[in-house]
């Protein structure tokens, strides 16, 4: 990926000694949702382009055929130029539902992990050197901060939860090729905060200094352009003003509000009149991991006076869980940006903004179960798509269901978050189930 800059404004502004905006900074009007919306673009972004393929999926009900998996009475056709914009509003769609491609949006870097990083990464320009973030032994996040590093002359480490595999696959082959990956102690992983500072001062040494992108994103909102602005290093040496290394820290799965810049640029894009546009009622389905991604399109939505529901599938936690994060990523949005946004738009977000639901087949996260992997090799035969079976099944699954229930009128669209390169990794730990694909009934 190449880092693309749109051209902006500067303006004048102060910050304090904490790197923050001061008083005489602050604006003294809220723009409307249009104006904020402009200006949050008017950024340096991670990917040359916010667009992305959508496609249409036709369902179709066919007799049951032993052995051929949770979709055996299922079949699907893929229509890769679909009537999209007003067509839709005024066209029979048929029974079907649509699904957003941001898996084809890189090699290795797609999904929402490229969403989440297409605000968190541009930071050469802020003088970082290296980035320090943490996940599982497959994490695509992981991975994903690895590779965008690399194309940007930005070292990575990457600290991994539990030993290094026999035999390296998937993400963790990739973070190991692209990145500097340290595997930690279950027991050491537990605490993340202190394992990230620890580690990024170590990465730092005496003559350098650590910072949260938080900070960066802070201090730059003083120019209200997202544009190149000084920040203060956490435990930099005082009384020094060049550093041999300025470390950033990403947190795990980049769960904090910055990461929800990249959906509000994704939804943005989708609301254009020539895609789905302002009109229309949509039910968007995400698998959700962490919920992060599924907030940043309930944000975008509101803010933008979309009507669309954001159908969130739980794959890792409970829902009292879900909902605790949702309340803190819309906090933290709401003060980050607090400069710029005019809250009365997310009045209600507080009441929540998200549907949160179970996947059809719960279990403990991680787990594939008997027929999953038949069910991926199915949809990847008749539309050409790609699926895991621990979080992209769980959308179209999801979606599948509702499509054929007619639970409303609103299309149905998936946002696909990739993690296909996850089915590596997976093949290591179930080897018994993809044995079985040899003996599967292809359709």
């Amino acid at each position: 990926m190449k880092l693309h800059c749109c051209p902006a404004k500067t303006a004048l502004t102060a910050i304090n000694k904490n790197g923050f905006p001061s008083a005489q900074a602050l604006p003294n009007t809220k723009p409307s949702g249009e104006e904020f919306m402009s200006k949050l673009l008017r950024r340096r972004w991670t990917l040359l382009s916010p667009d992305t393929n959508i496609h249409q999926i036709t369902v179709s009900s066919k007799q049951g055929q032993k052995g051929g998996g949770l979709f055996s009475n299922v079949s699907f056709l893929k229509n890769n130029q679909p009537r999209l914009g007003n067509m839709m509003l005024y066209e029979n769609q048929g029974l079907s539902f649509y699904i957003v491609r941001d898996d084809l949006l890189h090699p290795f870097v797609n999904g929402n992990k490229a969403r989440k990083l297409d605000g968190l990464l541009p930071l050469e320009d802020h003088g970082v050197t290296d980035v320090v973030t943490c996940g599982g032994c497959q994490s695509a996040h992981a991975a994903a901060v690895a590779v965008s590093c690399a194309e940007r002359g930005l070292k990575s480490h990457l600290l991994l939860r539990g030993e290094q595999p026999q035999i390296l696959t998937g993400y963790n082959l990739i973070s190991t090729i692209y990145g500097n990956v340290t595997y930690v102690p279950r027991s050491f992983y537990a605490h993340r905060e202190e394992m990230l500072q620890t580690h990024a001062s170590m990465v730092a040494g005496h003559t350098g200094g650590v910072v949260y992108c938080n900070d960066i994103i802070d201090s730059s909102l003083a120019s209200q352009t997202f544009e190149c602005s000084k920040f203060v290093l956490r435990d930099a040496p005082r009384g020094t003003e060049n550093y041999s290394r300025k470390v950033a820290i990403v947190n795990e799965g980049a769960k904090d509000a910055v990461a929800l810049l990249g959906m509000f640029r994704l939804v943005d894009h989708l609301s254009q009149d020539h895609l789905l546009g302002k009109k229309g009622a949509f039910n968007f389905v995400v698998d959700s991991g962490t919920g992060t991604t599924a907030v940043g399109l309930g944000l975008a939505a509101m803010y933008l006076g979309l009507p669309w529901k954001i159908t969130a599938v739980m794959l890792a936690d409970t829902m009292d869980t879900y909902r605790q994060q949702e309340r803190r990523l819309i906090a933290e949005f709401k003060r980050q940006f607090r400069f710029l946004l005019d809250c009365h738009k997310l009045n209600g977000a507080n009441d929540g903004i998200v549907h949160w639901v179970d996947r059809c087949h719960p279990r403990k996260f991680g787990n594939v179960l008997e027929g999953e992997i038949e069910a991926c090799q199915q949809v990847a035969q008749q539309t050409g798509i790609p699926l895991d079976p621990v979080y992209t099944l769980a959308a179209w699954e999801m979606a599948t269901r509702i499509t054929r229930a007619h639970e409303d009128d609103s299309n149905v669209v998936i946002l696909h978050t990739g993690g296909t390169l996850g089915m590596f990794g997976l093949a290591q730990r179930y080897k018994s189930y993809f044995g079985m694909l040899n003996y599967a009934i292809k359709s």
